[in-house]
């Protein structure tokens, strides 16, 4: 377990080492912005420096926009998954200001497009070791939560804002180099780590009762059992269903790992449900 765990910073250290590349290589100097709270410290920071001549790092304003989110993140999302997140915005924060402000390259479609994968990479590898960049996710998490809409829906109000403001301050053609950003961010973390809001899990097993006191200990989830038989090896099994949301889905694939390895699970796509789904936990 303790293994295991360090695993998990260090993979959300490398994520934050990433994203940190992304932006003091490609994006900041190119005046091209991330996607979230990244997008946002990126923003204000330009403010600081063109209009009231003050030099304030993004990495600075990330962080302090992150403590009233980690705050909330705490008691209405997760405890385990806020941790990992403020440890994420910590080691960004970090890492942006030991990392030197390069233009690495002159031409901004090179910046938009080497920044938006990099940092994608960085955000795929956090979600999908059961964390997050803090920020929008936490806040996206708990919206979503009061009202049982889409992520999604969250995450386009919030970019949609970055591009129009980068668009108002800095000129159109930035805010054009920034869709290209995000649209190239938005791909790869889909091709690393699914970013819809509700998966369903179906696990056959020959272990149920004991998944299902793991599972129940660790989230607060419905599982249907319902009985299921191999058709090559006839053995008699059981195959759980559960609905979970994708930042759930890391925890699941531990339990399962932990109690019964020979499990064979598959995770498809939730595009919408009907009746009780709990939304704590």
């Amino acid at each position: 377990m303790f293994i295991f765990e360090m695993k998990r910073i260090i993979i959300v250290i490398c994520g934050a080492l990433l994203n940190s590349i992304s932006l003091n290589f490609f994006l900041i100097e190119a005046n091209v912005y991330a996607s979230g709270f990244t997008g946002i410290s990126q923003l204000l920071s330009s403010v600081f420096i063109e209009f009231l001549n003050l030099s304030v790092s993004t990495g600075i304003i990330l962080f302090i926009l992150n403590i009233p989110v980690t705050i909330l993140g705490w008691y209405k999302v997760g405890k385990g998954f806020t941790v990992y997140s403020f440890v994420s915005v910590a080691f960004t924060t970090l890492f942006l200001e030991l990392i030197p402000v390069l233009q690495l390259s002159e031409d901004i479609i090179l910046n938009a497009v080497f920044g938006g994968v990099i940092g994608a990479l960085g955000v795929g590898m956090t979600l999908k070791w059961g964390a997050s960049t803090g920020g929008m996710d936490i806040i996206a998490m708990y919206l979503s939560r009061l009202k049982d809409r889409p992520i999604g829906s969250y995450f386009f109000v919030m970019n949609g804002g970055i591009i129009i403001l980068a668009g108002i301050l800095f000129g159109w053609e930035k805010a054009l180099y920034t869709l290209v950003t995000l649209y190239v961010t938005t791909r790869v973390i889909d091709a690393i780590h699914t970013r819809h809001e509700k998966l369903t899990a179906m696990i056959i097993t020959t272990k149920a009762e004991e998944l299902e006191k793991a599972i129940h200990a660790a989230m607060v989830r419905g599982i249907t059992t319902i009985p299921a038989r191999g058709a090559f090896t006839r053995q008699d099994k059981n195959m759980l269903i559960m609905v979970i949301t994708r930042y759930e889905l890391y925890d699941l694939e531990h339990i399962i790992n932990e109690v019964d390895p020979q499990a064979f699970t598959n995770i498809v796509q939730t595009t919408g449900i009907f009746g009780f789904f709990r939304k704590d936990g």
